[in-house]
């Protein structure tokens, strides 16, 4: 996923020096929502790998 935010921070830049500032705009939101996820994602994965991680005693 984060591929994807790069990729799309990428074409960002590029249309922004073009001058096409509603694409550039387009992509960074997306890169924005993109980002966001893949945060959420790892934070759930991380705390359902600690609480299948513990073993009770």
């Amino acid at each position: 996923m984060l591929s994807w935010v790069v990729t799309f921070l990428v074409v960002a830049l590029i249309a922004g020096i073009l001058g096409f500032g509603g694409i550039a705009g387009a992509s960074i939101e997306i890169a924005k929502a993109i980002f966001f996820i893949a945060i959420i994602l790892f934070l759930v994965s991380a705390v359902v790998g600690l609480a299948r991680g513990r073993t009770r005693v």
